[in-house]
């Protein structure tokens, strides 16, 4: 999942970069509400590059890559974060670029925030219009909203704990709970439904957050700027967010990522680069669960072939039932069975599995009753059933 957002990013991140922000910041659907899809829009930019914001985006991922590589340890750089001077930088060369026509940027290529109105702060709280209640919709898109809200918080939650570099756990239930009563008051003030997501979160993780005051801070910090120095955020080039934003991608989908997954065979590379593919070219849920549906084949695929187990020592059989048994594995008990040769003294152990259904059993009885003629010896083991 990570690496598909990491791939996601860099994409999305592509026509900002060149200058072309007709898309707007924070899209992660394949096919977009303009009608366009990640690649139509890629293809759309290049045909209006913009140098200036070109120069910026390259001034970013270089300046980033080059602080990974050399500067990461030094002082400097863990009471001021590296993006934000990265910020000044791009700010810097945008005024800069002012005094060259052919370099200047313009206003659609800059953060756009929203400004207030004569009634203050508080034109931006609205109250619910509870007139609606009656209409089904209201309840239909609440239910859908609650479910892939709370789908994408568990997976974000998921793949921060893999990341935490002191390997704590959350608590799901309490994160849960905490997000119904923070949409609950949001939705009251009308805002925005909340939800955990994982570019902040792998983005604090990796610059060295270690609770989640980062997350309130983090909010805290944002009102604030856009309360007191709105005008200044929007001299931040997109352009510059955007070359951030596609080494945070980078580093969230490196190569060395695939190369490892593939060293681990098709069982473990397959779900995987599926889930990759399909979270870039639908979105972040289908293209999880369709990952599932391929790591479950393989699941399958794994227990039918390790639930029974044979070997022998000439005609001496040992068949062994290591997990539980269900009707799924009787075409590998039946396969198994039948290389059986006659004459043979066979051994089934159920000792290691804590469920045998009842087809299985019904098959072992089968088997038996058939060895007979066959001059088969069976005897079983930690396995009860009725003839």
């Amino acid at each position: 999942m990570l690496a598909g957002i990491g791939l996601i990013l860099i994409l999305k991140q592509i026509p900002h970069a060149v200058g072309y922000d007709a898309d707007f910041e924070g899209d992660e659907q394949f096919v977009q509400y303009d009608g366009q899809n990640t690649f139509t829009e890629i293809m759309r930019a290049w045909d209006s590059l913009t140098p200036g914001a070109i120069i910026i985006a390259i001034m970013a991922i270089v300046l980033l890559f080059w602080y990974e590589r050399k500067l990461k340890g030094v002082k400097f750089f863990k009471i001021i974060p590296m993006p934000l001077v990265i910020v000044v930088f791009g700010i810097a060369l945008s005024l800069l670029f002012t005094l060259v026509p052919y370099l200047k940027i313009e206003g659609k290529h800059f953060v756009n925030v929203p400004v207030l109105s004569e009634g203050g702060l508080s034109s931006f709280f609205v109250l619910p219009d509870f007139s609606s209640w009656q209409n089904p919709k209201i309840y239909f898109t609440a239910f859908t909203l609650a479910i892939v809200a709370s789908l994408e918080t568990l997976l974000s939650i998921e793949a921060c704990d893999k990341i935490d570099p002191y390997k704590r756990i959350t608590p799901l239930n309490q994160e849960l709970k905490a997000q119904g009563v923070g949409n609950f008051i949001s939705g009251l003030l009308g805002g925005l439904p909340i939800t955990s997501v994982i570019v902040r979160s792998s983005t604090n993780i990796n610059n060295g957050a270690r609770t989640k005051a980062s997350t309130i801070s983090h909010g805290a910090i944002l009102f604030l700027a856009i309360l007191l120095i709105p005008k200044f955020l929007e001299l931040i080039p997109l352009a510059c967010l955007a070359g951030i934003l596609i080494v945070i991608g980078y580093n969230l989908t490196h190569p060395s990522l695939y190369k490892s997954m593939y060293k681990k065979g098709l069982s473990q590379f397959l779900p995987f680069i599926t889930t990759v593919a399909a979270v870039t070219f639908t979105n972040l849920l289908q293209g999880v669960f369709m990952g599932i549906l391929v790591a479950v084949f393989f699941i399958l695929r794994t227990n039918f072939n390790e639930a029974i187990i044979m070997v022998n020592d000439g005609k001496n059989y040992l068949l062994m039932l290591t997990k539980d048994v269900s009707f799924l594995n009787k075409s590998v008990l039946r396969s198994k069975l039948q290389t059986i040769p006659n004459n043979s003294q066979v051994t089934i152990d159920g000792s290691q599995s804590n469920f045998i259904d009842s087809d299985i059993k019904e098959m072992i009885e089968d088997f038996i009753l058939e060895g007979k003629t066959k001059s088969i010896n069976v005897s079983l083991k930690k396995i009860v059933y009725k003839f």
